[in-house]
Formats: C-alpha cells, sequence, structure tokens
C-alpha cells in the first residue's frame, strides 16, 4: 500500500499547478485524504483536508487560491493551486486515512513528497 505524489514544480508567482496523489495497494477503503507541506526551518503544516464525503477544511493561508478534491473511483486526491505565492515554496505531502488488512483497520499514510517553488 503506498501513497504516489505528483505534479510539484517550479512557477513564477501567480501562476497555477496540480498536484495529484494516489493511493495504491490493496485497500478497503479511504477516509479523509489531505495534503501538508513543509518549508526549509518550518514543521509541516496543514494545507486542506478531504473526507470521503466531500467536506472540505483549509488552512487560512490558502482559503480562495487552492481547492482540493478527490475521485473515489481513482483513489486519488488533488490540489489545485492558483494564485501562487513564494511563501507557499515547500515540500508538499500526501496524506491518506487507509483501511487495509485482514481485519480492515485504518491507519495513516504519507505520500512521498514533491516541490513546489514559487518564484517572485
Amino acid at each position: 500500500v503506498q501513497l504516489q505524489a505528483s505534479g510539484g514544480g517550479l512557477v513564477q508567482a501567480g501562476g497555477s499547478l496540480r498536484l495529484s496523489c494516489a493511493a495504491s495497494g490493496s485497500i478497503f477503503n479511504i477516509n479523509a485524504m489531505g495534503w501538508y507541506r513543509q518549508a526549509p526551518g518550518n514543521q509541516r503544516e496543514l494545507v486542506a483536508t478531504i473526507t470521503s464525503g466531500g467536506s472540505t477544511n483549509y488552512a487560512d493561508s490558502v482559503k480562495d487560491r487552492f481547492t482540493i478534491s478527490r475521485d473515489n473511483a481513482k483513489n486519488t486526491v488533488y490540489l489545485q493551486m492558483d494564485s501562487l505565492k513564494p511563501e507557499d515554496t515547500a515540500v508538499y505531502f500526501c496524506n491518506a486515512a487507509l483501511q487495509v488488512g485482514v481485519f480492515r483497520h485504518v491507519f495513516d499514510y504519507w505520500g512521498q513528497g514533491t516541490q513546489v517553488t514559487v518564484s517572485s
């Protein structure tokens, strides 16, 4: 079972990027999914989360600029990032609560991280 993130890169301020994160493996169910980020010297912080029912939550710093969505058929979560700012520069990690195994316990999984760099 793993999460594979993609879509990071270098973009100018005001630009857009779309991150994707696909869960694969023997998964019974996916509960909440989300994106976190960590800038150099900072702690990892929440960016956005989305429940299995589609309810979303955003950090104040990204509200009205970022949009989280998911495709349950593809076990994938997306983060559309618009109006990017230099302070959005960080490694972005996807996260998911996955129900796995014979006993269908829920475990927290993390993707490998994808670098987003916003130049001024």
